[in-house]
């Protein structure tokens, strides 16, 4: 038999910890992935995508703010076949339901090309910031978790470098 455990006091859930190291780097922890990202914007064209931004995914149901509510309106017609042409975009069966809602759409976080944007995970970090993401991850006791953090700190740090100075990296 094992012995029983004693009662930790203190105990956090994981998920603040998690919100509340995303919060102290300033990164979004509602962000989606960028293939998602791309494949919204491709499936529904530049101009609906110019009034819509998608925000998070959760159990196979995109959120997306949408400009007005004439848009909302619209878009619920048009649900079924954008749905298709995602999952047809990503290869598989993702999406399985649509959440629009009113909110204000912020520049898509693109540089001037628009159509060509993606994360680009060739540029490198700097060793502080190699250094800070390591901290951060290895306070995570789960691996999984502490791997999808450093992937978010790593694409927050490069899109912020490259907003601040798209000259740098080619663009």
């Amino acid at each position: 038999m094992y012995p029983r455990r004693k009662r930790q006091k203190n105990l956090q859930k994981l998920g603040d910890v998690l919100q509340k190291t995303l919060k102290r780097f300033k990164i979004s922890g509602n962000s989606i992935d960028q293939n998602i990202w791309n494949a919204w914007n491709q499936a529904v064209g530049p101009q609906i995508a110019a009034k819509t931004r998608p925000e998070k995914l959760r159990r196979n149901t995109l959120f997306v703010k949408v400009s007005t509510s004439i848009w909302m309106h619209q878009l619920q017609f048009m649900k079924q076949e954008i749905m298709d042409k995602i999952n047809k975009i990503l290869g598989r069966e993702m999406i399985k339901n649509l959440h629009f809602s009113i909110g204000e759409i912020p520049p898509p976080p693109t540089l001037k090309d628009e159509g060509n944007f993606t994360f680009p995970d060739q540029y490198h970090l700097s060793e502080r910031d190699r250094k800070v993401i390591e901290e951060s991850s290895i306070s995570v006791p789960d691996k999984e978790l502490g791997d999808i953090l450093k992937r978010v700190m790593t694409k927050e740090i490069i899109r912020r470098r490259m907003r601040e100075n798209p000259k740098a990296h080619g663009k």
